[in-house]
Parts: structure tokens; C-alpha cells; sequence
């Protein structure tokens, strides 16, 4: 048990320590940036999903 309450302290020291925290407008940029690259990726899957599924339509039609 003591072993873990030394891991704990420890780990709660470097946390507060040790730790270089980026400052909040560094954060709100690097958040902003995030959500622009994953909604610029979910569009980019959505157009290549939307034309996947009307060229299998037309395939499976013409058969």
C-alpha cells in the first residue's frame, strides 16, 4: 500500500512541477485547429462516401 500512495504523491508532483502547461490562448488555438482539420477530414470522407455510393447505384442499375 505504500508503494502506491508514493506512486500517487509522485505522480501528483510531477504533474504540478515538472509539467509545462500551455497557456489558455495556446490551448483555445491548438483547439480551433483540431476542429477546422477534423470537420475539413469529415467532408473530405462525406464527398468520397456520397460519390462511392451514387457509382455503385449506377453500377448495380445498369445490372
Amino acid at each position: 500500500m505504500q508503494k502506491l500512495k508514493t506512486f500517487i504523491l509522485d505522480a501528483y508532483d510531477e504533474m504540478k512541477n515538472k509539467v509545462s502547461w500551455p497557456k489558455y490562448s495556446q490551448l483555445q488555438n491548438s483547439s480551433m485547429l483540431v476542429l477546422i482539420a477534423s470537420l475539413i477530414f469529415a467532408l473530405i470522407i462525406g464527398a468520397m462516401d456520397y460519390v462511392f455510393q451514387n457509382g455503385m447505384d449506377l453500377f448495380y442499375k445498369e445490372f
